[in-house]
């Protein structure tokens, strides 16, 4: 496991403020106060570690198919609809949502390989991720890769109440590989995967999913 560039600087932070929590209540409370002083220090160690909870980046190895639709995210699958997508395609695609709730890894990764054709960034609202209209209303950034047969597969990082700030990597026109990362969204929330509607799925709702790790299925 690692610690992902993105939240170094909150970790630092955090282990700044773990030891002089320690440091102070170990001067001035641990005497009198031993009860309040053990819930001072207990309650920052566990900030701490939440936020190492955060960031983590586990070591995670898989040989991909050809055609698969490797996972982006880590998380629940929360919708698998065929709708109507208005930004880039504006026509019908199979939506895959993954939830991604605050304990899960936050890092988002290509599904495919191929070429990145579109990006663009969305200021906006910060619903909760499960509202239906959060995909078009909050803070979100969409991305569309292009694989070798013109197949195109679109990816929507989406910011909900709780992340507020999402990171993404790419450049216009670069090369990108199945499994490499995409971005990151602060303390999580929820991407979409617009894909052909002749994929083959190979997840159902309410499936527990590994980014890098778990088949969303197969490109036709």
């Amino acid at each position: 496991m690692t610690l992902h560039k993105e939240g170094i600087k909150l970790i630092l932070g955090g282990l700044f403020l773990a030891a002089l929590s320690i440091i102070l209540n170990v001067l001035f409370l641990f005497e009198n106060f031993p009860v309040l002083a053990s819930i001072i220090v207990g309650l920052t160690l566990l900030f701490l570690i939440l936020i190492i909870q955060f960031f983590r980046i586990p070591k995670r190895n898989k040989s991909y198919e050809k055609n698969e639709i490797v996972c982006p995210a880590d998380g629940k699958v929360v919708v698998i609809e065929e709708t109507e997508e208005t930004e880039y395609f504006k026509d019908r695609r199979i939506q895959v949502s993954i939830f991604m709730s605050p304990l899960n890894v936050h890092a988002n990764y290509y599904p495919i390989t191929g070429r990145l054709v579109y990006q663009k960034y969305h200021p906006g609202k910060f619903l909760v991720a499960w509202h239906p209209k959060s995909s078009t209303e909050n803070e979100r950034t969409t991305m569309v890769v292009k694989d070798d047969s013109g197949r195109e597969v679109l990816i929507r990082q989406i910011a909900g109440a709780v992340a507020r700030r999402i990171c993404y990597y790419g450049e216009i026109d670069s090369s990108v590989e199945k499994g490499e990362e995409l971005g990151f969204i602060k303390f999580g929330s929820r991407v979409d995967l617009f894909l052909p509607l002749d994929t083959n799925i190979d997840v159902n709702i309410g499936d527990n999913v590994k980014s890098r790790l778990s088949k969303i299925g197969i490109l036709n």
